[in-house]
């Protein structure tokens, strides 16, 4: 890489990762202060380290195969996890530079959706139920994947609405944007 394309990838405004079959080989500073981690410290890393579960990080990796396998950009919206323990709602861009086999060789950015906002703390339920819904599936959906029953999603999203003051999901889910999560 000449100098001004390893400045320009060292300096990016957004996080910036090259992994390997899911194992960090690069990323920029950016990346490593918004996970919390030294930069460094990351390359060899699985990106397991950022996800509350194995289940959690083997559900995400089959999340936009298909679009890197057919030579398109995948973004979505996700929760990371900080080196701090809270998580961070970021706008995630990937690309696969082998579509044969996606995952061997993928660049990817993320990007904080509110920037300084403050820690956000969700179980793993929450978490999983916010993504789903972040997706637009329904209660029934959500509770078919995970294996639940409609009415236990149906009480994690009322005490989610209680918790943060909200009258529906649309609303949660523009708050969970403005608190970063």
């Amino acid at each position: 890489m000449d100098k001004a394309t390893q400045t320009a990838f060292d300096f990016a405004p957004v996080g910036l990762v090259m992994t390997c079959n899911r194992i960090i080989r690069a990323c920029n500073e950016t990346f490593a202060n918004l996970t919390g981690y030294d930069q460094t410290a990351l390359i060899g890393q699985s990106f397991r380290l950022f996800y509350g579960s194995d289940e959690e990080f083997d559900r995400v990796r089959d999340v936009g195969l298909n679009h890197l396998r057919q030579r398109e950009n995948y973004t979505d919206e996700r929760m990371v996890r900080h080196q701090a323990g809270h998580l961070i709602w970021c706008r995630f861009r990937a690309r696969s530079l082998t579509p044969e086999a996606p995952l061997q060789q993928v660049v990817m950015s993320f990007a904080p959706i509110a920037e300084n906002a403050p820690p956000l703390s969700l179980s793993k339920r929450e978490r999983q139920v916010l993504a789903r819904m972040r997706r637009g599936q329904t209660s029934k959906e959500i509770a078919r994947e995970l294996g639940l029953s409609p009415r236990t999603i149906e009480d994690v999203r009322a005490r989610l609405l209680k918790r943060f003051a909200v009258k529906n999901a649309t609303e949660l889910l523009s708050k969970m944007t403005n608190l970063g999560a």
